[in-house]
């Protein structure tokens, strides 16, 4: 640390005359080369790194600490339409409850999903799909049936944080450019620990706690160093737990953990023809239909209610919710908020509907019947259904909890009630299993709380961190030019980072495809400036 210090004193001095600017130079370059071959190499790949990484960090320090406490905070900002008081009286049947929020939306508006749960303090919700493709939420009191209000799922507070967490809000861009801030943060920490290494005469003890008696930019380089090297591996982990839910990387992830088996079992991820049957029908028996049917002896079962289940259905299959059981549709095609990653890319089952007449055609299951079809199977709270928006479609049950071992989805007859499918974390692969224990403890919800404060000091001070060197830089920073450090003379080959860098790049080829660009910026561009001005930023 003191050698990193002495060069940093020399650094900072501002020469008064181009010689002194050259003398400044040569010194600083044959102290840094002393104390530490390679020094500057690393130095300025860790400039670059931090360079493209700095904005992106700061969006995602942010964002996902607002998101890790979403638990917490939506019930503060839609109070009105989220928190009831609780009554002494048994809450409305759910059927009844989406009878209310669909009298309080368009004709043409389409029931696609029913968020379950047994708060006595939380409002019902359902979304509904509008005709335009847009898509709200719809919340009422669960004992008197009174419609509390409406959300747009789009532009939900919470939804829009999430949003540029993983996109920016620019689309596909947005979430390659998320993608790339994330694989450069490896770079970054990577370098950053090298350059903290203590050496020579300095302590690692020494090394873990700020010097506050320094002054300038020393003492920030020092509270820079400190702190990257306590959050470097909470950073590790927050990169690593979210690379497989993006959109390019992580769908190749997936596509490996599915070739090798490590991923969800076989079927799972579109494996297996999937198909439900028509109570009666005599087709598609087997092993894959076999399992639990719909009670038909619940309280909340009734004409009415059944004729609920049926307008969803045949309403929506005449008009544009017919993309709900599209061939080929899997799980992440759903109207759902969160899902399990291994269960994410599995195919989602479609009816074989015989050739009858509309006057024929059976009645569906009621939303009753699958909440308690699902309580039978021991998932009663803090579940999504999504609703057979069409006369081919299933209900897909998402039981996506904070503890990954209890993770559940399954795909149910929308007429016999028969379970087609339900993958459990049991089933995952190898790979499967780490990406749901890696997800849980990246949003916080494995251990409560205290994994959210946990989350949001590593965020805050990975923030902080990206607030520091943005200042070191500017401490330093020369008129008119980028400041990247200086090139070593005589640095050594380093083949050991070289490959380190290869191998990142042919891990993650979309980052690959820029450490080529960055090199070759760096040496046509930038590299000829700092020659042509003869000076070392340092």
């Amino acid at each position: 640390m003191r050698a990193f210090l002495s060069d940093e004193n020399l650094m900072s001095t501002t020469p008064t005359t181009e010689r002194s600017r050259a003398d400044h130079t040569t010194t600083a370059r044959t102290a840094t080369s002393a104390v530490h071959p390679g020094y500057r190499t690393l130095w300025r790949w860790h400039f670059y790194a931090g360079l493209f990484v700095m904005p992106f960090l700061l969006v995602l320090a942010i964002t996902g600490t607002l998101y890790c406490f979403q638990p917490q905070l939506e019930p503060l900002l839609y109070r009105q339409k989220m928190v009831v008081a609780p009554q002494a009286v048994r809450m409305l049947p759910h059927n009844a409850l989406l009878a209310k929020a669909r009298s309080a939306m368009p004709a043409d508006a389409a029931a696609t999903t029913a968020v379950i749960g047994s708060d006595p303090r939380r409002s019902a919700e359902f979304v509904f799909r509008l005709a335009d493709g847009t898509r709200q939420s719809v919340y009422l009191n669960p004992y008197t049936g009174e419609v509390l209000g409406t959300l747009s799922v789009e532009r939900r507070f919470m939804q829009v944080v999430r949003m540029l967490h993983r996109k920016l809000l620019l689309g596909k861009p947005g979430e390659l450019l998320m993608e790339l801030a994330a694989c450069w943060t490896l770079v970054m920490l990577g370098t950053g620990i090298a350059l903290w290494w203590p050496r020579g005469k300095a302590s690692v003890r020494g090394a873990l706690v700020p010097r506050f008696a320094l002054q300038g930019r020393p003492l920030w380089k020092s509270v820079h160093a400190v702190l990257g090297i306590w959050l470097a591996l909470g950073a590790l982990a927050f990169v690593l737990s979210g690379l497989p839910w993006t959109g390019s990387w992580g769908q190749q992830f997936k596509a490996f953990a599915t070739a090798t088996k490590l991923g969800a079992p076989e079927g799972a991820w579109g494996g297996l023809p999937l198909r439900s049957v028509l109570p009666g029908s005599g087709s598609g028996s087997g092993s894959e239909h076999a399992g639990h049917s719909a009670p038909t002896g619940a309280a909340e079962q009734s004409g009415s209610a059944t004729a609920d289940a049926s307008h969803d259905a045949h309403a929506a299959h005449a008009g544009h919710a017919d993309m709900d059981s599209m061939p080929g549709m899997v799980m992440d095609d759903l109207p759902l908020p969160l899902k399990p990653w291994a269960a994410s890319n599995s195919r989602v089952p479609s009816s074989d509907l015989p050739a009858t007449t509309e006057a024929d055609a059976p009645t569906p299951l009621s939303l009753a019947q699958i909440v308690t079809l699902a309580a039978s199977l021991g998932i009663t709270d803090g579940y999504n259904i999504v609703l057979p928006n069409s006369s081919t479609g299933v209900y897909t049950i998402s039981y996506f909890p904070g503890n990954p071992k209890d993770e559940r989805t399954l795909y149910i007859d929308q007429y016999s009630g028969a379970i087609l499918k339900d993958i459990r974390y049991g089933n995952y692969g190898a790979i499967a299993k780490a990406v749901s224990y890696g997800t849980s403890l990246h949003m916080g919800r494995y251990f409560g709380v205290a994994n959210q404060l946990l989350c949001a000091l590593i965020s805050l001070g990975l923030a902080a961190l990206a607030v520091t060197g943005f200042v070191m830089w500017w401490k330093r920073r020369p008129q008119r030019a980028l400041g990247a450090p200086s090139r070593e003379r005589g640095a050594p080959p380093m083949r050991g980072w070289k490959a380190g860098l290869v191998l990142l790049g042919i891990v993650f080829p979309l980052m690959g495809v820029t450490l080529v660009v960055v090199w070759l910026l760096d040496w046509l561009v930038f590299g000829r400036a700092a020659r042509r001005a003869g000076t070392g930023a340092g």
